[in-house]
């Protein structure tokens, strides 16, 4: 490997996801009244997307041949169902308008505390010449978070309380052997995707570590474009 790529050997070397979620959370608890508001609405907004399949088997088994069914409908019911539609949209958004803030504000923190740290190293580290592979690595990490943040709000714990929202049901209403198949499938589907996820994180540093090595190449030779010419 070449020497003026060593420097980003460490993510792959020594792998602590964990440990990095976790410096995370002082970046977020800064604005956790934001944050739990945020929750509360992700709660609300699946507990009522759960609501919608329930109240509508409700209005289902109102309805028989009579044609006058549509008129003996409880009113009630389509109320429900529509205040169920309309709550599970309006909740998802207000956890994004929440949520987006907290995000951006995340991101600028972080990006200002590593160039401050950039800026305290000696000289002998900038006289190395990587600027352009470290510009290429601050717009990486930014970009990193940011899609972190996004995925873990809006993505992973959405269709984690979903499941279990989902899950509650199945064991109220059906055989235990049900929500035992839906669990089971769900954990080996989780399984296969970090098993691939973790695979792939090589094929994915090298690609960072080149497009690194190509960024300082290119910036170094705009540099010095009387020498390259």
């Amino acid at each position: 490997m070449p020497p003026n790529l060593r420097y980003v050997e460490l993510p792959q070397q020594q792998r602590r996801d964990w440990a990095n979620l976790r410096a995370l959370i002082p970046y977020l608890w800064e604005y956790r009244g934001r944050v739990l508001l945020a929750l509360g609405c992700l709660v609300l907004a699946k507990i009522a997307n759960i609501g919608v399949p329930l109240l509508l088997k409700q209005i289902v088994d109102h309805l028989d041949a009579n044609q006058q069914a549509v008129v003996t409908l409880p009113l009630i019911l389509l109320l429900g169902y529509g205040a169920l539609k309309l709550g599970n949209a309006l909740f998802t958004e207000l956890r994004d308008v929440l949520f987006v803030r907290v995000r951006y504000r995340a991101m600028r923190r972080l990006t200002l505390r590593t160039l401050a740290h950039l800026h305290d190293l000696s000289l002998r580290f900038h006289l190395e010449r990587k600027t352009g592979a470290i510009s290429r690595d601050l717009e990486r990490g930014a970009r990193s978070l940011s899609t972190l943040l996004n995925y873990l709000a809006f993505s992973i714990l959405p269709v984690a309380v979903e499941f279990l929202l989902a899950a509650a049901v199945l064991l109220d209403r059906y055989p235990p052997v049900f929500t035992l198949i839906v669990i089971g499938s769900a954990t080996a589907y989780v399984a296969f995707t970090l098993a691939i996820t973790n695979w792939r994180m090589e094929h994915r540093h090298l690609m960072n570590r080149l497009e690194s090595q190509a960024g300082n190449e290119a910036l170094d030779s705009l540099i010095n474009y009387e020498t390259v010419k």
